[in-house]
């Protein structure tokens, strides 16, 4: 089965998370955004890694806001299920954007990365990225692929979310970026069963295909169609 959360910000307390114990070998946890275990590449976030990675359960992420593009762009690209990952360590894998995956018989897009709202202040500390915005390079590679499956998945999986959505969110909020722009195509061109995506650090269903998530663990499907036995 496949599970999706939101941002864990380095968090190893949220591992711990009675939902997540209950994965199995084979069952997949996507996190959308802003992972945050790759950040300063010392050796206590090393043996952090390692630890996520022995996990029996797969455990994929997008970059988002708060990750460290200089650690991430360290770690060589692999193909992985039909798209491109960065292995980091086991079955820890980062789904690089803009990639289509067949997971679990479904067909998962991928694509991370966001608008920071704290851009300025980072900037002013040398906590910003360029990469955290994706390049004209990105979105038309992502496009094309899109394009192959005949804009036709069943989960989109992202950091930030469409533009049309950010008022159900934040109302506050009414910046729309690159990035934003770009989502709001997929959204109107594709088909797609849900589409999940983790900035806003809330749990809300934007009826009829969009979720936020942060702390929930959601699985992608009913429960009713899990078909496997509790021991």
């Amino acid at each position: 089965m496949i599970f999706v959360t939101g941002d864990l910000h380095g968090d190893v307390e949220r591992f711990k998370n009675p939902e997540i114990k209950k994965l199995r070998k084979g069952d997949t946890l996507i996190i959308c955004g802003d992972f945050g275990f790759i950040w300063t590449g010392d050796k206590k976030e090393q043996k952090i890694l390692k630890w996520i990675g022995k996990h029996k359960f797969n455990v994929l992420f997008v970059e988002g806001c708060h990750d460290n593009y200089d650690l991430l762009n360290g770690y060589e690209t692999s193909e992985w299920n039909g798209g491109n990952v960065r292995r980091i360590s086991g079955n820890l894998m980062q789904l690089c954007r803009g990639e289509l995956f067949e997971i679990e018989g479904k067909k998962v897009f991928a694509f991370g990365g966001g608008d920071s709202d704290d851009h300025d202040e980072r900037i002013e500390n040398e906590l910003w990225w360029k990469e955290e915005q994706p390049t004209t390079q990105q979105i038309q590679s992502a496009a094309d692929k899109l394009t192959q499956e005949d804009y036709k998945v069943d989960y989109i999986v992202t950091h930030d979310a469409p533009a049309k959505l950010k008022g159900f969110i934040n109302i506050e909020d009414n910046d729309c970026s690159y990035i934003n722009s770009f989502f709001d195509l997929i959204a109107q061109n594709c088909e797609f069963s849900m589409w999940y995506f983790g900035k806003y650090h809330v749990d809300k269903i934007v009826p009829p295909r969009y979720r936020a998530v942060f702390r929930d663990i959601v699985r992608t499907e009913p429960k009713s169609k899990d078909k496997r036995k509790s021991k």
